[in-house]
């Protein structure tokens, strides 16, 4: 049990100076050297029973959730702070559905981004591409709430807007860990 505690408290502290880094304005090359773990939601916070969200998207979302390897409490989060599960929500960027794909997106995905099943599943394996190019978690969400191109130039999430962004998400997915 020490163990664990010191490796816990280890992995806080490297947490702790990434965000401290990311506030600064670090250097992005000094922000990618950064150990980082991705924001998990932990165990203690689990959620007994199904996610919040309506049945007629469960499928695209199991799915979803499935294709990518994501938890499903994490696509779920990211619907709710996107679209509040409004499948004809549009941003004024033209982003769209419960997901809040962008149209070329879906395009270069071949998904369409205006039925909620490949909505959904253009958004995850948009995330999925954005976590694999990241490698972190606040930095692929901030890179689907910006875009990637002002996440690089900023080294990190660019605005306010986009860091209460990955701030709701993340708080939604531990609140929703563990569920199904």
């Amino acid at each position: 049990m020490p163990a664990r505690l010191l490796m816990l408290l280890v992995l806080t502290g490297l947490a702790c100076a990434g965000a401290v880094a990311v506030s600064a304005g670090a250097h992005p090359r000094h922000i990618a050297t950064t150990a980082r773990i991705p924001a998990l939601p932990t165990r203690d916070e689990a959620v007994v029973g199904r996610c919040p969200l309506p049945a007629q998207f469960r499928p695209a979302f199991v799915r979803a959730a499935r294709d990518t390897g994501f938890q499903l409490s994490m696509l779920v989060a990211v619907a709710q702070v996107e679209s509040r599960f409004q499948p004809n929500a549009r941003s004024s960027a033209d982003a769209r559905g419960l997901l809040q794909v962008m149209p070329a997106t879906g395009k270069s995905l071949k998904l369409d981004v205006d039925k909620p099943a490949t909505n959904v599943l253009a958004g995850a394996r948009y995330l999925k591409i954005l976590l694999d190019r990241y490698t972190r978690t606040d930095l692929a969400l901030a890179a689907y709430n910006a875009g990637p191109t002002a996440v690089d130039a900023a080294g990190g999430a660019p605005w306010p807007e986009t860091q209460t962004y990955v701030a709701n998400v993340q708080q939604r997915w531990a609140a929703l860990a563990g569920c199904s």
